[in-house]
């Protein structure tokens, strides 16, 4: 941050409207429930925006290599600004149909929540490229890190402040704190150079995404940092569950949401801000096998927490935090802590392989891709755990999940012998 204050107000910008944007994501989940009372509801905010994420992160990716980097920017977080805007409209009216006993129809949410998604996938996909240009090469596994911090803090103030004040205001000032807090973000982007392609690229359209397309077939540890991360997130998702596991299972309503969301983050914030030992780790393939199967573990233990509380030995629960399972809490808390600590550790090396083995004039279509998966397959996840629990009970996605990521990642890291002889003293894609 000291080398470059270009970073570091592009970073602390991200980090204060990242909060309101995890804010919004934990909102639109409780109001949903709130007036579904269905998780498979929830699920399926995730689930409609997938295909537009795949497609708004592939598309930003070319944007990104074609056109300046910073204008670029500008236009999607203008773009998600306007979406949050109109979640706070469509939360107000909701409030004022339920006085009169009616609630507004659901769709609304769907469409501005995939809006919101669309432009976020875009400005990350783009600001993480922006990184080489501005730091110096050996210091971007240091903005790895960071990033890590950020998306801690993100993760453990949005969802813990959405909890409190879902409870406390109610959802349209729930909604309006994000559009407040988005300004520090736009400051941030504001203040950056302009950052024009570096040599002629082609402009977005299908012979850019097809050199991109050859450029992974030639890159078979970039392409398995992103398998891996798909395996984690679609088995490993657990969220779409927490405001059933918050209203029947532990208790406490959304006040427990905020908390277990918050503790993911705080394992990825705690693991950030002592993320130094990173620079002396060099095998980046197997450390992110590790990472990968520890986080799986976290997620089945998850699982067997809500499995042993749904048996109904523990005494009934309630929506109202006089009615918490305080023990099931805190192990469901810890898990999750640890979920996020495991996850953090793969994706700082993860990223830092993106950035520092592929060149500049494809940095935007990798990062297009990489936002694809680590925003993507959430979404997958979400839809995987919404409809298993549905069909089976809520305890079954992430006991499910924690084994097939444990399995699965044993079984790729075997496959590929290139990518468990990782070595980041020689980048090779």
């Amino acid at each position: 941050m000291r080398e470059s204050p270009a970073f570091a107000r592009l970073w602390i910008g991200a980090a204060v409207s990242g909060i309101g944007a995890q804010l919004t994501i934990v909102a639109v989940g409780l109001q949903i429930y709130d007036i579904t009372a269905s998780t498979l509801a929830v699920a399926l905010v995730g689930g409609i925006a997938l295909l537009p994420m795949i497609v708004a992160g592939l598309w930003g990716g070319m944007l990104a290599d074609a056109f300046d980097r910073r204008l670029v920017l500008i236009i999607s977080a203008l773009v998600g600004w306007i979406a949050t805007i109109a979640l706070v409209v469509l939360s107000v009216t909701d409030a004022v149909l339920a006085a009169s006993g009616t609630r507004v129809e659901v769709w609304p949410f769907y469409v501005f929540t995939t809006l919101n998604a669309i432009a976020a996938t875009i400005t990350g996909a783009t600001r993480f490229s922006v990184y080489p240009r501005i730091l110096p090469e050996h210091l971007v596994s240091r903005a790895s890190a960071l990033n890590g911090i950020s998306s801690g803090l993100q993760l453990t103030v949005g969802p813990a402040l959405a909890g409190v004040l879902v409870a406390v205001a109610g959802f349209p000032i729930t909604f309006a704190v994000d559009a407040v807090l988005f300004t520090a973000g736009f400051l941030g982007i504001l203040s950056l150079p302009k950052l024009p392609p570096l040599s002629h690229t082609l402009r977005p359209g299908l012979q850019s995404l097809r050199d991109g397309y050859a450029f992974l077939r030639r890159a078979p540890n970039i392409r398995m940092s992103f398998l891996v991360d798909i395996v984690a997130m679609s088995f490993g998702r657990p969220f779409v569950l927490l405001p059933a596991v918050g209203a029947v299972v532990i208790g406490g309503g959304p006040v427990t949401v905020g908390i277990l969301t918050a503790a993911a983050a705080v394992g990825t914030f705690a693991t950030g801000l002592f993320s130094g030992p990173v620079a002396h780790v060099h095998r980046y393939g197997v450390a992110i096998g590790r990472a990968i199967t520890v986080y799986g573990a976290f997620i089945l233990l998850f699982g067997l927490v809500i499995a042993a509380m749904q048996t109904g030995w523990f005494g009934p629960v309630g929506p109202d935090m006089s009615q918490v399972n305080w023990v099931a809490l805190a192990i469901a808390g810890v898990a999750l802590a640890g979920t996020g600590a495991s996850d953090e550790v793969s994706a700082i090396f993860r990223s830092t392989i993106l950035l520092t083995a592929a060149p500049d004039e494809m940095r935007g279509r990798l990062q297009g891709v990489f936002t694809v998966v680590v925003t993507g397959g959430p979404r997958i996840g979400d839809l995987y755990a919404g409809i298993l629990a549905s069909l089976v009970a809520l305890w079954f996605p992430p006991v499910l999940g924690g084994l097939l990521i444990m399995a699965l990642i044993g079984v790729l890291l075997r496959l590929t012998p290139s990518f468990r002889a990782y070595d980041a003293r020689t980048p090779t894609l």
